[in-house]
């Protein structure tokens, strides 16, 4: 089984941005095309954006059904939809990327936020239901299922981990190179394998889920190239969108994307365990109740005590 995330709906210009450079060339061209004026694109017909592109209608055709439309009616609709809705969000979008070391803090919070809301109304659009469906069915029953990330990624997968543990999966994190292989592959069909890695080329993920696919796990990439090493070896592929500012360069960025999708995994989860997930975390919460402060703490008395 192999499910990727190329639906029909939004997030599709960020990806162009991402990928468009490493497709071939005559596919390059017209992302490139449609990039530099994605509204004038969303009216042209396939012969137009042909020619403009300097490319064939085949080409345009196969560049279409690359991205996993049936054909290029549905790619313009696509970039029409997505088009319209940029412009109506314009007022947050327009926010530029760039930060200078003499920007006050209230324009850089503004940069920042723009930045990864826009990530996360990406990521969120181009989410393939579906697929979270068949993972989080197979997480739900899997024996084991093991985490891999390096970075920013691990500390994403490591939030995943931290979370299925508490309702009860048996799910592991590994950040060492040597002990996610080794968990790999004592792996079996029934298990479940999650390789994250922003740019899909870390050697280290790529070995890992390569091992648990041949050992018949089911094997899960996030990563922000869908064509990357990384996502052709996966049954399930998640593409986070990823939006740079000065200073957060990709791999830094991706990070909030990352987690939107883990989230709704586990959330997925969840609801396919409600009974053992509603007692788990009943009593995990009780365990470390004694451990908060009470909500209304005695008073501490300030200034030097009288003699």
């Amino acid at each position: 089984m192999r499910i990727a995330v190329t639906g029909e709906s939004g997030g599709l210009l960020s990806r162009l941005s991402i990928e468009g450079p490493d497709m071939p060339e005559a596919l390059s061209k017209i992302a490139e095309v449609i990039l530099a004026d994605p509204e004038g694109a969303a009216h042209l017909s396939i012969l137009d954006l042909a020619e403009r592109s300097g490319t064939s209608t085949a080409t345009v055709t196969r560049f279409s059904r690359t991205l996993g439309f049936r054909g290029y009616a549905n790619l313009r609709v696509a970039v029409a939809t997505e088009t319209g809705r940029a412009e109506q969000a314009r007022w947050e979008t327009d926010i530029g990327g760039d930060i200078t070391p003499d920007d006050p803090l209230t324009e850089v919070l503004g940069v920042v936020a723009a930045a990864d809301t826009r990530a996360i109304q990406d990521t969120a659009a181009g989410i393939d239901v579906s697929a979270v469906d068949a993972l989080a069915t197979a997480i739900a029953s899997a024996g084991r299922v093991e985490i891999f990330g390096l970075g920013s990624s691990g500390t994403a997968g490591s939030e995943m981990a931290f979370r299925l543990e508490r309702i009860r999966v048996p799910v592991r994190y590994r950040a060492d190179t040597h002990t996610a292989l080794t968990n790999a592959a004592l792996l079996q069909p029934g298990d479940v394998a999650i390789a994250l890695s922003h740019s899909g080329r870390t050697r280290d993920a790529i070995e890992m889920l390569a091992e648990a696919a041949d050992h018949g796990a089911l094997t899960v990439a996030v990563t922000s190239y869908a064509r990357s090493p990384l996502a052709e070896i996966a049954d399930i592929v998640f593409t986070p969108s990823v939006h740079e500012t000065t200073f957060r360069l990709a791999a830094l960025s991706a990070l909030h994307s990352q987690l939107l999708i883990l989230d709704l995994i586990y959330v997925a989860v969840a609801q396919r365990t409600f009974g053992r997930t509603a007692e788990a975390l009943k009593l995990t919460a009780r365990a470390v109740d004694a451990h908060r402060v009470p909500d209304k703490a005695p008073a501490r008395k300030r200034g030097r005590a009288k003699e």
